[in-house]
């Protein structure tokens, strides 16, 4: 849809009249009313109060559909790592919460037990047109240091996602390891050995 068509079909979900529009984004009710004939555009610092009034974003309110893959909720990650010299690899329940491309991350429980070097951390990614996130994580638990950069490429279904971590850890400053992401913990697993098999074991 074009600009002036959302605009119409907003502002009609909402119930709001052109007037009520304009005062709630702060430009002249002629403004609006030019706007949905699609006889100007806005500039940019307008088209923000007025998708700011309207609840969506200036992508939305510029006809681009608003952001169709959904990764809420519980996924499993998998972490290829090195403790010691040895190669590990751990596998943990993570809360995903998005809003539009940016993505929360919490860990709901440690991958590896204190002992073996599992941690709870927190992080963020951000979903790039649709196939490629990227983003960070930070060690929660109070002595470990822990933190890094993620990067991933999500299954053109959004049913996994497979790719790499980079950051401090337990044997050096700067280290690296396949990652991955799946509904199931067996899923995420077999995605990381397949990777260990095709690319590459070493972290």
């Amino acid at each position: 849809m074009e600009l002036d068509e959302v605009l119409r079909k907003r502002r009609g979900e909402l119930g709001m009249s052109q007037a009520e529009l304009a005062a709630a984004a702060g430009v002249d009710r002629r403004q609006i009313r030019r706007y949905e004939a699609g006889e100007q555009q806005p500039v940019l610092s307008v088209a923000v109060s007025i998708a700011h009034a309207l609840g969506i974003t200036v992508n939305e309110l510029a006809g681009q559909p608003r952001h169709r893959i959904d990764l809420s909720g519980t996924w499993w990650m998998t972490w290829q790592t090195a403790r010691g010299g040895e190669s590990v690899v751990a596998a943990q329940e993570v809360n995903f919460a998005q809003q539009e491309e940016l993505i929360h991350l919490d860990t709901v429980a440690r991958g590896l037990s204190v002992e073996e070097g599992g941690y709870h951390w927190r992080g963020e990614l951000r979903l790039w047109d649709q196939e490629v996130l990227m983003g960070w994580y930070v060690a929660n638990d109070g002595p470990v240091r822990s933190k890094g950069t993620l990067y991933f490429v999500l299954h053109p279904h959004g049913i996994s996602m497979t790719g790499r971590w980079v950051g401090l850890g337990y044997d050096s400053k700067v280290m690296t390891g396949w990652g991955t992401a799946a509904r199931t913990k067996d899923e995420a697993v077999e995605l990381n050995e397949r990777l260990q098999a095709e690319q590459g074991s070493k972290p």
